[in-house]
C-alpha cells in the first residue's frame, strides 16, 4: 500500500477513534437499528390563528396530555398551517416564536378588574367579566343614546362607545359583528386590519 504522510495519519486517527468507541460500548449496528419515535406522535393537533397582526396566518398547535378530566394538556409545538390560504405554512419571526408567547409567565390567562380607587388588579370569573361589560355598556347607552337631533331628525346613534373588531375572523362572524354594532347605534367601529 502506497500512502502519503497525510493519508497515514488519517488511517491511524480513524483506527484509534474506532477502537476507542468500541471499547466504550458503542456499536454502530445497535445505534442504527434503534427506532426513534416521532416527536408529535401522541399529540393532539389544533388549528388556530396567529394572534399578533392583522394578516391572520393559520397555525397548527400540538398539545400533549392524556385528556383526562381536570388534566391540563401542554402545547409542545407550533408551526404554520400548510393548508391555510393566507400563509400556506409560513410564519413571520413573531409567529414562529409563538410558543414563547404561550409559555410566558407574564401572560394574562384570566380576566382581571381594577376597581375605582384601587391600586391592585383583582381576578374575576369570565361570567362576571361578561356581566360587568354588559352592565357598563347598557348604562352608557341609556345615558348617552341620541334618538333625534335638535331638528327632530331620527338618528338613533350612540357616540360614547366604540368597537375594534378582529381581522382574523371569518366573513360570517365579521358580518354578524357589524350587524350587532350597528343595531346598537355605535358609529365608532373599525377593524384591526387598519391598525
Amino acid at each position: 500500500m502506497n500512502a502519503s504522510r497525510r493519508q497515514f495519519f488519517k488511517i491511524c486517527a480513524g483506527g484509534v477513534a474506532g477502537s476507542s468507541l468500541a471499547l466504550l460500548g458503542f456499536s454502530p449496528t445497535a445505534v442504527l437499528a434503534e427506532v426513534r419515535n416521532f416527536k408529535l406522535e401522541r399529540t393532539t393537533e389544533t388549528r388556530n390563528t396567529c394572534p399578533y397582526c392583522a394578516v391572520g396566518c393559520g397555525v397548527l398547535m400540538y398539545s400533549i396530555g392524556d385528556k383526562a378530566k381536570n388534566a391540563r394538556s401542554e402545547i409542545i409545538h407550533i408551526e404554520g398551517d400548510p393548508d391555510h390560504p393566507v400563509n400556506r405554512g409560513t410564519l413571520c419571526p413573531k409567529g414562529a416564536a409563538l410558543l414563547d408567547f404561550v409559555r410566558s409567565p407574564s401572560r394574562l390567562k384570566h380576566p382581571e378588574v381594577r376597581e375605582a380607587g384601587a391600586d391592585a388588579w383583582k381576578r374575576i370569573s369570565w361570567d362576571e367579566a361578561f356581566d360587568r361589560i354588559a352592565r357598563h355598556m347598557k348604562a352608557d347607552r341609556d345615558k348617552n343614546f341620541i334618538e333625534k337631533t335638535a331638528d327632530g331628525l331620527t338618528v338613533n346613534r350612540w357616540l360614547t362607545t366604540g368597537l375594534l373588531a378582529a381581522s382574523a375572523s371569518s366573513n360570517e362572524s365579521g358580518y354578524l359583528t357589524h350587524k350587532v354594532v350597528r343595531s346598537l347605534g355605535i358609529l365608532g367601529f373599525d377593524n384591526q386590519a387598519r391598525v
